[in-house]
Parts: structure tokens; C-alpha cells; sequence
């Protein structure tokens, strides 16, 4: 893994790399020395650098692992035609490329139909699975666009072929850091301008927005898939859920598509994007519950 200089915002906890996987480069840090791997996807609108406080409390006793998506932060941006097949196999790959697999896998947001895919298609890359605040498209997810029903407006704009690409550049901050924050967080003083800054920075290069706009786009294009995955091949690994909103979502999506045992967890006080909320009370669970998977795995 060669070590590269970072770009954007960094800490001394990490390195920064990237890899040539899938038909496209991807940019991830790691950091640790020992222990089981964790490998940690963001949501929107985020990049890694949503992990940059939960990093170094897993890394105690992990080896860490987060990854820009294909499309997001500084990997490169993607086509048309990406969806979270795409992004599961960009995992896979690179998963094979660090040669550190099987890997705890966790999945946040706009990426837990990504992460359901890898560890559902692939069940040997994964040790365990842990969501965070997120459902699947196909039991819920769909639900989002309905603004009739609780569902927000940036769901569907998000998901219109085009349109973010096309008016969103320019105003990024106003879309990230003016909306998306506001409405997503519940302790204000978790995000400083300094991240923002850093979120902004990715989302407002050239085709910034490619990676949201071809997982969004997907909601409404699934046709099913995700479902008839879930059916064919439900959850073999350990889940770990955890939710922080009113409704248990997360805990119900994936007690839906798993055969293998589900510990919920539920962080009251916490809003949406929990990494950057509660880093402390999400490590302590995950290292808890990864804990746990492995001392049964050497069993």
C-alpha cells in the first residue's frame, strides 16, 4: 500500500493511499497496527473524513480502514451508470488489494444497499456487518422521496438523472453546509467549519456530485434487485444495528434480510450522521460488538 500525500484535511492518525480497483481509483486512509480489519463506508454528504474522530478510538485495538466511494471525496469520479453493484465490487476489490479480508464491514446512510450487496454477494470478504442509521432500497428506503409521508425533498432531486450535476455546482456549501447539516444533526456543535470545509472542498469539484447522484439515481431505478438479492441471499454474518432517529429503521430493515443473529443498539440524543455526532458512543458499541464476532471466529 503506497503512501500518498494528502489533498485535503488529514490527522496524524492516518495515512492516505490510493488503489487502482474495478476500473477506477479509489482514495482511502488507514490506520492501526493489529487486530481485526475494519473497513468503514460514509454517507451523504460525507467523505472519510466522517470517521476522522472514530478512527483512531478503533484503531486502539483494529487495523482501520475508510474509504472515499467511487464518486466521492478524492476517488474518482464516476459514470452514468455506477450503482451499488459498482460500488460493492469496487469493495470487494479492494478489499483483495489491501489482502487483509475477511473485514468487519461498516456501512452508513446512502451506503448500506452497498453494504448489504458486498457482504450478501460476498460473503467471504466479510466478518461481520454494521449499519448505521440506514435502511435498503426496496424496504424503505424508496419511502424517503415521499414528501407527502415524512419523506424530504432532496431524495427525489438527488435521484433526478442530471440535475444535481447540473445545479448544484457553485452552491455547494449553501446545499451541504446551510441545509443538509442543519437538518440532519442534533448537536450543533458536533460539525465545526473546519469540516464543512472539508466536505465542501470534495463536493465542489469537477463531477463532485457523481457518486451521490448515481446512488440516489438508483433509488428509483432498482427494479427490485435488492429485494430479490435479500431473498435469494439473506445475511450470513453477524449485524450489528444502530440507530439514533425516533423510528428504528435500521434495526427493522436488516432483521428483514438476515439469517444470522442481529444486535440493535440505539444512541438516543444522536442525530443522523452519528460518526461525526458521537464518535465515543459509536465506537464503544461497535468495539463491543466486534469484540464479541471475534472471540466467537477463533472459538
Amino acid at each position: 500500500m503506497s503512501v500518498i500525500t494528502p489533498v485535503g484535511a488529514t490527522t496524524p492518525d492516518v495515512t492516505h493511499h490510493l488503489a487502482e480497483v474495478n476500473g477506477t481509483r479509489l482514495h482511502y486512509v488507514s490506520a492501526g497496527t493489529g487486530g481485526s480489519p475494519v473497513l468503514l463506508m460514509h454517507g451523504w454528504p460525507e467523505t472519510w473524513w466522517a470517521f476522522h474522530e472514530l478512527i483512531p478510538l478503533l484503531a486502539r485495538t483494529h487495523r482501520v480502514f475508510a474509504v472515499d466511494l467511487r464518486g466521492f471525496g478524492d476517488s474518482d469520479t464516476t459514470g452514468g451508470d455506477a450503482d451499488s453493484a459498482t460500488c460493492a465490487e469496487d469493495l470487494h476489490q479492494l478489499i483483495a488489494h489491501l489482502e487483509v479480508g475477511p473485514v468487519h464491514l461498516s456501512c452508513q446512510d446512502i451506503s448500506g444497499t452497498t453494504g448489504f450487496r458486498l457482504a450478501a454477494t460476498h460473503p467471504a470478504d466479510v466478518l461481520s456487518l454494521t449499519a448505521v442509521e440506514t435502511t435498503l432500497i426496496g424496504f424503505g428506503l424508496e419511502h424517503l422521496a415521499d414528501v407527502n409521508n415524512g419523506g424530504s425533498w432532496h431524495v427525489g432531486f438527488l435521484g433526478a438523472a442530471g440535475v444535481p450535476e447540473l445545479l448544484l455546482p457553485g452552491i455547494e456549501r449553501r446545499m451541504i453546509a446551510d441545509w443538509a447539516y442543519p437538518m440532519m444533526t442534533a448537536a450543533a456543535d458536533a460539525v465545526t467549519d473546519a469540516d464543512l470545509d472539508e466536505f465542501v472542498r470534495t463536493y465542489a469539484r469537477p463531477g463532485g456530485w457523481s457518486g451521490t447522484s448515481a446512488l440516489y439515481r438508483e433509488i428509483f431505478a432498482n427494479n427490485g434487485a435488492t429485494r430479490a438479492l435479500a431473498e435469494a441471499s439473506p445475511l450470513t454474518v453477524p449485524v450489528l444495528t444502530i440507530d439514533a432517529s425516533s423510528a428504528p429503521f435500521t434495526e427493522q430493515t436488516f432483521r428483514a434480510v438476515s439469517a444470522a443473529e442481529v444486535t440493535s443498539v440505539r444512541l438516543p440524543g444522536v442525530g443522523h450522521l452519528v460518526a461525526q455526532e458521537a464518535p465515543d458512543r459509536l465506537a464503544a458499541a461497535m468495539l463491543e460488538f466486534l469484540a464479541g464476532v471475534d472471540a466467537s471466529s477463533t472459538r
